[in-house]
């Protein structure tokens, strides 16, 4: 791992961090908000790859379980894997691998449908998939109630998708991923 991405990965699991400062929107009929960071986990995977992406989201993970305020809410602590939220959080790390692998594979010929697609499948769907029945077994709710209840998130994870890969598009030219490419 070079220097740089070194410290493209701190940045955004600070970046994730920040993004955890904008205030949560409770929901009411769900025990998870939206907020988001879900937009940092995506925009790690699409501009940094698949391996500096998944090590920075993992940076923030140990970073928040170490008791560092940095999900939404200033939640930190070993306690957040018990929470609703845990299922979410641990599908981070998946969701981040997989759109930086996707990523990196359409790299030399990317669109933003292309990008916009690989978020909504791994940044929302993937996510979703991962968090929802984890929400359930700890809230002691049906798989499927969970499953429904997370819909809720589509809309903003759509913006958040297109958000993503916009920057990620606007900022190819500085990704480590063009690096890589262009060092092979």
């Amino acid at each position: 791992m070079t220097t740089k991405e070194m410290v493209y990965a701190a940045l955004f699991a600070a970046l994730i961090g920040v993004l955890g400062l904008i205030p949560p929107i409770p929901l009411g009929f769900i025990p998870v908000p939206v907020t988001a960071q879900t937009l940092g986990v995506m925009l790690a995977g699409c501009f940094l790859g698949k391996k500096t992406g998944t090590i920075s989201v993992a940076l923030f993970i140990v970073l928040t379980v170490l008791g560092i305020p940095m999900l939404s809410g200033g939640r930190g602590g070993l306690s957040v894997l018990m929470q609703p939220t845990a299922g979410y959080l641990l599908s981070w790390p998946v969701a981040v691998f997989c759109i930086g692998y996707f990523t990196e594979k359409a790299w030399p010929k990317l669109k933003a449908w292309k990008l916009i697609a690989i978020n909504v499948i791994f940044g929302m769907l993937l996510i979703s998939l991962i968090g929802a029945p984890v929400m359930a077994l700890i809230t002691h709710t049906p798989v499927w109630t969970g499953l429904v209840g997370a819909t809720a998130f589509l809309p903003g994870d759509c913006i958040k998708a297109v958000v993503a890969a916009v920057i990620a598009l606007q900022l190819k030219a500085i990704s480590p991923i063009e690096d890589k490419l262009h060092h092979r």
